[in-house]
């Protein structure tokens, strides 16, 4: 049976980013679409060694951290300056409250305006998140996740097949929810071997990210959004502890077929 879809982590990162490495970026390739999930610090070079950035159909961002959007900015003048041009703007779907964020930032540093400076080259959405967005042939759904501010995991579809990616949560019974029986569960692991103390969370550690993928019946676990402090071996270690089934930690540049 062929790939229904293709991803590539193209960030693999958490906040302070791994040597040589992007903040959290991730791409969902079919035959009739190329979306990314969220666009962190470093990711359009990355993105760059595998496509032509105009032939993205859609980006959808979790959350409005910066490891989690920032090289928005940089994709702007690439699409509004090339060396690669693209003939309509590129859909953006931004979370609740996002695109004030963004255009706050913009604000800095445009001298024609943040709605120029964006809208030249992005059309610009707020998703539902208890909705659906449609992007050729994939169907995407959100969750809202446990985190600092508000987050949303993600959960792609095509024919039948399913990729879930966490976005920054510490355990979340929604998310796992999302997560149900995915083929493939994209999963942070920021805290690596740690513990999150205190009472307000947002991160999990390899082993929580273990028994979320257990508890929603995921098929495959993949480890992302990690630093330095742990090997990838110690996280994939840590999460087949409570995880039965294959699992893997992300690297820039990893492709898994689905």
């Amino acid at each position: 049976m062929a790939a229904t879809m293709r991803v590539r982590v193209v960030g693999s990162s958490a906040s302070v980013p791994r040597p040589g490495r992007a903040c959290s970026c991730h791409l969902i390739r079919t035959r009739e679409a190329n979306v990314l999930l969220d666009m962190g610090t470093g990711a359009l070079a990355n993105l760059r060694e595998v496509m032509d950035y105009p032939d993205l159909d859609a980006i959808v961002i979790s959350h409005m951290h910066a490891d989690h959007f920032l090289d928005l900015i940089p994709l702007r003048y690439g699409l509004k300056y090339g060396p690669l041009l693209r003939e309509e703007r590129l859909p953006l779907w931004l979370p609740p409250g996002g695109e004030q964020q963004l255009r706050a930032l913009a604000a800095t540093f445009s001298p024609e305006g943040p709605k120029d400076f964006l809208d030249e080259v992005f059309e610009i959405t707020e998703y539902d998140p208890k909705g659906e967005v449609y992007v050729g042939n994939l169907t995407i759904s959100f969750a809202k996740t446990i985190h600092y501010i508000d987050a949303y995991a993600v959960r792609v579809e095509r024919d039948g097949a399913s990729v879930c990616y966490s976005s920054d949560t510490a355990p979340c019974d929604a998310v796992e929810e999302l997560a149900h029986g995915c083929n493939l569960f994209l999963c942070e692991a920021s805290l690596g071997l740690a513990q999150e103390n205190g009472e307000m969370r947002g991160h999990l550690s390899a082993v929580e990210a273990g028994q979320m993928a257990q508890r929603a019946g995921a098929r495959r676990l993949v480890l992302t959004h990690y630093g330095t402090e742990f090997a990838p071996g110690e996280l994939e270690d840590a999460a087949r502890s409570t995880y039965r089934g294959p699992c893997a930690a992300a690297d820039d540049g990893t492709e898994l077929t689905i």
